[in-house]
């Protein structure tokens, strides 16, 4: 079987594409560049081709939460966008299409519906992303992390899997080397993208927080804003208290379960995939999601991490560097009450369920077209 597989969201596409791939011919569809106007690189364009998996690039519009320089060509780009994915699935000829959200997986799945090739979506997060529930429509199955998500979605062709997690996550052993010294460790993660607002809180408290503890910070690569030259700058004035800091544009993610695993508290935007992940480790983290989304999804997250009694949730419209600084301490001097509530229990073997509905809705194309 061959499947294409396209989306923004990256850690549960390769979460499925490890056990993919060891019986089927995998192809990942996505951006080249990380944001509109950006020449960063996106994570999935350099993660996915080391996976093994051909990587095809198409760069369609989206509509932006705001008006900037970049909202005009960008909408321009739609028409462009959505012939790129044409003639990507007509030269894959892709038995099957797999969507994990985000702007990059519509225009693919249109074609595919157009070319009545079944397709197959997974919604993260507790609700609905707007391009899945515009995706919903063209889809033979609809894969949820969450019971709360049933209601958006037709009830005929959606199905709880839960949200699937790399095996690497739970690995123990890493390349990284951690930083000097044995001041608690805290890792600092704004996602693939990284989080601008939360490196400038960073920067704002730089040697306060060096003086404490220790930081493994992915800051991402934002050529707007060159917050990694920021800090590798900082670093290195610091000398020798500078080796308590490592910073990264981004990370592996087979590194990123060996840091999460080893880090005293996390501090994170409140993305899906990292809250999960978060979860099923049972880390102590400080979140601060994003303000704005498809209905506030971060926030959503954000407030079931600390029900399960792993979390703090700060509000970045209300939150300086002084705060921020605060409230670390505060959760550092008593980390030890920051324990999963085991009532609250998230679906396993997502990747397994995921891979059956595929299989599914795969054979059914296969048995009308004997018919």
């Amino acid at each position: 079987m061959k499947i294409l597989i396209a989306g923004g969201h990256l850690s549960p596409a390769i979460a499925v594409i490890e056990e993919l791939k060891k019986k089927h011919e995998v192809v990942y569809v996505g951006r080249k560049y990380a944001m509109e106007g950006d020449n960063a690189l996106s994570l999935e364009y350099q993660t996915v081709p080391g996976l093994g998996i051909k990587f095809e690039e198409i760069n369609p519009g989206r509509l932006q939460r705001y008006f900037t320089r970049h909202t005009i060509p960008s909408l321009m780009r739609l028409p462009r966008g959505y012939k790129e994915a044409f003639h990507v699935i007509k030269r894959i000829k892709p038995d099957i299409v797999l969507g994990f959200g985000g702007y990059v997986q519509l225009p693919i799945i249109i074609g595919a519906s157009l070319l009545r090739i079944p397709v197959v979506i997974h919604e993260q997060t507790f609700e609905a992303g707007l391009s899945n529930k515009l995706s919903s429509k063209f889809a033979k199955f609809i894969c949820v992390s969450h019971k709360s998500s049933l209601k958006f979605f037709p009830k005929n062709k959606t199905i709880v899997t839960g949200n699937p997690v790399r095996a690497d996550i739970l690995q123990s052993e890493g390349k990284i080397k951690q930083p000097s010294g044995s001041d608690p460790l805290i890792y600092i993660t704004g996602g693939s993208l990284g989080s601008h607002f939360i490196n400038e809180l960073v920067l704002e408290q730089f040697e306060v927080l060096l003086d404490k503890y220790r930081i493994i910070h992915q800051s991402g690569d934002a050529k707007k804003f060159n917050d990694f030259e920021k800090l590798s700058k900082k670093k290195e004035e610091l000398g020798k208290l500078g080796e308590k800091y490592l910073v990264f544009k981004f990370l592996d993610p087979s590194e990123v379960g060996f840091i999460m695993k080893n880090a005293d508290l996390v501090v994170s935007r409140g993305g899906a995939n990292t809250i999960t992940e978060l979860y099923i480790l049972g880390k102590p983290s400080l979140v601060i999601p994003l303000p704005f989304g498809d209905s506030k999804e971060q926030i959503k997250n954000a407030k079931f991490l600390k029900e399960s009694g792993l979390a703090e949730v700060l509000d970045q419209k209300n939150l300086d560097a002084s705060s921020f600084l605060d409230r670390i301490n505060d959760m550092i001097k008593n980390i030890n009450k920051y324990k999963r509530k085991e009532e609250l229990e998230i679906p396993i073997d997502s990747v397994g369920k995921i891979i059956s509905v595929l299989e599914d809705a795969a054979s059914k194309k296969t048995n009308s077209e004997k018919k």
